[in-house]
């Protein structure tokens, strides 16, 4: 298992942390190529000993040692700026650590997924539309996952028609619906299409596209549903919070109802 292997300046992020023991970490990491690991930052909660490498949205160079599943951290160095974001866009940022502390195995290696959640971060902290960056990354992470979503057909085989309305059922896709229907759990083919050909466009809530955003709540759906089968019904803390920022005043809509 790579995991029994050394790491050694290995490009990672932090994606959680929580205390252990009476002044050490255990530390959630997600490397390029081991995977998510868990190591012991030992001593890194006494004063002065708290390193900014060790806080999530850093890139940084990790190296771990240990033959079980919880290893030791021996070097964790930056390797670039941290990614800055507050709000909700910094929320967003901490769904997806969520995403891949909820569902992907330790030492499985994603590299892809990897690339992906770089690319993710740098475009939130680049400003750009949160619920294109999301629906994509999601998308990506199903596919690497073994389940990808049916985006280009429906349940029949034949080819999605942008203008036709259809019901998505994860683990079999779109099924077609006949007649109109103010079901707000449809989806349009165009929005399948668009998701399949990840052109989701830069729209900003509020910025007066509304079929952009009719499309984002579209699909958002249909990948809330998909993902809470494989999280197990188990609910996830960001959505969570973002009710909770929702019932307090309006905050969008970007990672769940």
């Amino acid at each position: 298992m790579s995991g029994h292997r050394p790491i050694d300046l290995e490009p990672a992020w932090v994606l959680h942390h929580r205390p252990f023991r009476d002044s050490s970490e255990i530390i959630e990491l997600f490397t390029r190529e081991y995977g998510r690991v868990a190591a012991v930052a030992r001593g890194s909660r006494r004063p002065g000993r708290r390193r900014p490498s060790l806080e999530p949205f850093t890139p940084i160079l990790v190296s771990c040692r240990g033959r079980g599943e919880l290893q030791t951290l021996t070097a964790a160095e930056p390797r670039g700026p941290a990614v800055r974001a507050s709000g909700q866009r910094l929320l967003s940022m901490f769904y997806l650590n969520e995403l891949l502390l909820r569902l992907l195995q330790k030492h499985d290696p994603h590299p892809d997924t990897f690339v992906d959640y770089e690319r993710a971060l740098a475009e939130l902290g680049a400003g750009k539309s949160e619920a294109a960056v999301l629906r994509v990354f999601e998308k990506r992470l199903l596919q690497a996952m073994g389940y990808g979503l049916n985006l280009t057909t429906d349940t029949e085989g034949q080819p999605l028609e942008p203008e036709a309305v259809y019901r998505y059922v994860p683990e079999l896709g779109p099924v077609l619906i006949n007649g109109v229907s103010e079901d707000a759990s449809l989806v349009r083919g165009a929005s399948l299409l668009a998701l399949a050909a990840e052109n989701l466009g830069d729209e900003q809530p509020g910025d007066g596209q509304s079929g952009g955003e009719k499309m984002l709540r579209e699909l958002r759906h249909v990948l809330q549903q998909t993902l809470d089968l494989y999280l197990g019904g188990r609910p996830l803390k960001s959505r969570e919070v973002l009710r909770s920022m929702r019932a307090a005043g309006p905050a969008g809509g970007i990672l769940a109802e």
